[in-house]
């Protein structure tokens, strides 16, 4: 119990910088909703129940030109996809007696920056961790939604771009120090950042959606890496050096 205790306000504490990004860019996303017709109260529900940036900017755009509840599930279907990719990785770190809630409750925080820190953690993640970081996160997101809706239109429109800044140099700090200690890492960031620029500026690819560029650079980049360079799992490292 202490063990859980002492992960859980490690993540809280991991997650600030999650905060403090998510706080910044929810701020946009409130002026939105408060432009499409939504409520404070509509808004902040919609934001403590997804917890995705690009899912709820693209279903405000579809309440505002009416679109059906089908065309919306479609869209979020493909805007969200990544998570799927993004949750076969994390589960790996998870140990496998774990009971199927906490499953259900780390899933419920897998987004871009959750799953970039849970998933740099050593060794078996304590579900825990991924607690404090959602817990902490979710109040940023949540909290700058309403403050959006109530009085962003207050903020001049170069300080919210500027705040919306904050969340990328969030992602830099996520990369950067496991590249440092890692050659192949930064030369696999390195090619996936390329390659993602030549997926936006490229005929015919560029058509691709956001979502599924994400989804089959991921699949590609992530495939030929673990052909390449594979990792020992921690029961074959076990092996061989009982052998």
């Amino acid at each position: 119990m202490n063990n859980n205790r002492t992960w859980y306000v490690q993540g809280i504490r991991d997650g600030i910088p999650i905060f403090l990004g998510y706080l910044a860019v929810a701020f946009t996303l409130g002026i939105a909703a408060k432009n499409a017709g939504l409520t404070a109260f509509q808004a902040t529900i919609m934001s403590i129940t997804n917890l995705t940036s690009a899912g709820e900017f693209a279903a405000l755009g579809l309440i505002t030109s009416g679109a059906t509840y089908m065309e919306m599930a479609i869209t979020q279907l493909v805007i969200n996809l990544r998570y799927c990719l993004m949750s076969f990785a994390l589960t790996q770190k998870l140990d496998s007696k774990l009971p199927l809630f906490h499953r259900f409750l780390v899933a419920y925080g897998v987004t871009d920056e959750i799953f970039g820190v849970s998933v740099s953690v050593e060794g078996k993640l304590n579900p825990f961790y991924t607690y404090g970081l959602t817990s902490i996160a979710t109040v940023g997101w949540t909290l700058g939604t309403y403050l959006g809706v109530v009085s962003g239109n207050v903020l001049p429109a170069r300080i919210l771009s500027a705040l919306s800044v904050a969340l990328y140099g969030m992602f830099i700090a996520v990369i950067i120090p496991p590249a440092k200690e890692n050659k192949i890492l930064a030369g696999l960031i390195a090619v996936a950042m390329a390659t993602s620029s030549l997926f936006t500026y490229l005929p015919i690819v560029r058509e691709i959606s956001p979502g599924f560029r994400i989804i089959i650079l991921t699949v590609v980049i992530a495939g030929i890496a673990a052909f390449l360079f594979p990792i020992k799992d921690e029961i074959a490292q076990e092996k061989s050096y009982a052998a």
